[in-house]
């Protein structure tokens, strides 16, 4: 019974320093993503007439790409922050954690559990701009609007109520029937940009 147990404890011991290893668990929890975003101009990108950059961030899912354009002169804090997140390469292998079908995908959590980020915040940046399907927004507490970070949604459907009270910073040009696909724990496989 002795030896039982102390295999068990070394079976245990085991699992956790194999999990710690992991490649996949490549961001942890108290890495912060820290620059200086006066560093990064998205003043100077380019934007059509709906008010969209010329620069793109593709989305790499097990099920297909979703393209997306920057909304860079009504969220340009936010915008170079996602920016920089994704050449950092934070978002790559992260879960859509919260699937609600007909309302919305959210992503952007290292620990999966939708109270994670990268540890900076960012500043509400609201603007006029409505929520349709493929619009990308931070997300944030409920009673802050200031403590947006790392984590953003995708409305998969026309949600006037959130209107003016989460920062949009982007719409999706490619890939909106991908989004009607992604399940509960599917992986991010990478973002990158593009023009």
């Amino acid at each position: 019974m002795k030896k039982l147990k102390i295999l068990s404890i070394i079976l245990f011991l085991v699992t956790i320093i194999i999990s710690c290893n992991n490649k996949n668990n490549s961001f942890p929890i108290e890495k912060t993503f820290d620059t200086d975003l006066s560093t990064i101009n998205v003043t100077n990108l380019k934007t059509d007439s709906n008010g969209l950059s010329d620069l793109k961030a593709i989305i790499k899912t097990v099920h297909g790409n979703i393209t997306f354009k920057f909304y860079s002169t009504k969220s340009p804090n936010t915008t170079a922050r996602i920016i920089d997140l994704i050449q950092k390469g934070f978002y790559d292998g992260l879960a859509f954690h919260r699937v609600l079908p007909h309302y919305v995908v959210q992503t952007g959590d290292p620990t999966g559990s939708g109270q994670g980020g990268s540890n900076v915040k960012i500043k509400a940046e609201f603007n006029e701009i409505q929520h349709i399907k493929g619009t990308i927004a931070m997300a944030r507490k409920i009673d802050d609007v200031n403590s947006s970070d790392s984590q953003f949604y995708i409305a998969l459907t026309t949600l006037p109520h959130l209107d003016g009270k989460y920062t949009v910073f982007g719409q999706v040009i490619a890939g909106l029937n991908i989004l009607d696909k992604i399940q509960k724990d599917d992986k991010i496989l990478s973002i990158v940009l593009g023009n």
